[in-house]
């Protein structure tokens, strides 16, 4: 992960972005804003600590990157490190021209030049852009020289809890840097507009990206398309072929398609309908799958969380498959569907 020193952030400035759909305004401060060290390590841990997963993207546009705003604009600041406030006014801009769903909150966006952070190993400057959309309610008591007390109800940033983010790291400058990203956005119709609208992100192609797109292809295709290549495949076969593949990644350190085909699957006629199947996703899905690469933990515990191998059966029980395939039996009675299990110990 990351790290950043308690005295990373060299200068910052803030703006109010209000909703351009519903002609909330854009205010742009006067200013960049003065830090003390007390603040400014409490306002590092809040932009930072929520950033937990190594998964990076670039900044993209499918015309080139200089189409892209936000690297044009983090390349000029790069370029020049005291620009921050000026380079911080044309961003507000350009995030306030991204609001234009009706649902989007308006919010505070916060612009911060970090100096040598330490990411992959190298020391680097990075630029933060971080948006606090939602506002709690506080309680501040005071007292005065007499002891009598007070209490002042204000609202405020929830300085545990950030809304949205970006950290873009001055490396791979040729690919749209390297950018983590933080989005604690609904599901509604507004969702995308930070990665898209604004950033605009395309997803870097390393350990996790592969590791995440293999599992989520071979998931696809145990859930989706074995059943209808060939018949008499149960869900208590799928179940334990998705708990293998996942078995298989957190025991091995690197991918190797063939290894993974004959460990996993093993039957020759599945291999090879998984490998032509793999060929298609990678078209439908605009997805690219590597042959070769080395695993990431992460992306497997990520993963690992929606390929569950659980047997559903109606309303009434779930079987968890974690283990030997042949201690399930199926079948059909008088009284209907059943599946039989064995096993050795009970607790």
């Amino acid at each position: 992960m990351p790290v950043f020193e308690d005295n990373a952030i060299a200068a910052l400035a803030i703006h109010h972005v209000g909703n351009k759909a519903v002609m909330e305004p854009l205010v742009r401060s006067n200013g960049p804003t003065p830090l003390g060290e007390a603040l400014s390590t409490s306002l590092l841990q809040y932009f930072i600590e929520p950033f937990k997963v190594r998964e990076y993207y670039h900044l993209y546009h499918p015309d080139g990157l200089d189409h892209n705003e936000v690297y044009r604009l983090a390349e000029a600041l790069f370029d020049d490190p005291e620009s921050l406030y000026d380079v911080s006014l044309q961003l507000a801009q350009v995030l306030y021209d991204a609001c234009t769903h009706p649902n989007i909150k308006g919010g505070d966006l916060f612009v911060a030049y970090f100096r040598e952070c330490q990411f992959e190993g190298q020391a680097m400057d990075a630029i933060g852009l971080f948006k606090a959309e939602t506002q709690s309610e506080f309680l501040k008591v005071n007292h005065d020289a007499d002891c009598r007390f007070s209490l002042d109800a204000d609202r405020g940033i929830d300085m545990h809890k950030l809304d949205k983010g970006a950290i873009i790291f001055h490396t791979e400058d040729d690919r749209g840097y390297v950018v983590s990203v933080v989005d604690n956005a609904g599901r509604g119709s507004d969702a995308a507009y930070w990665r898209d609208q604004f950033l605009g992100l395309l997803q870097r192609q390393d350990e996790f990206y592969n590791t995440h797109a293999e599992l989520a292809a071979y998931k696809k295709f145990i859930t989706d398309e074995l059943p209808q290549q060939f018949d008499g495949v149960s869900r208590a076969d799928q179940a334990d072929l998705l708990g293998k593949s996942v078995d298989f990644f957190k025991q091995n350190d690197r991918f190797d398609l063939d290894t993974f085909s004959d460990e996993v699957i093993r039957q020759p006629e599945v291999i090879e309908s998984f490998k032509q199947y793999r060929q298609q996703y990678q078209q439908d899905n605009q997805v690219e799958l590597s042959d070769e690469f080395a695993i990431s933990d992460e992306a497997v515990k990520k993963q690992a969380r929606v390929m569950r191998s659980v047997i559903k059966l109606d309303k009434n029980f779930h079987i968890y498959v974690h283990g030997n395939r042949q201690m399930i039996e199926q079948g059909e009675d008088e009284k209907g569907k059943y599946y039989k299990v064995y096993y050795k110990e009970e607790s």
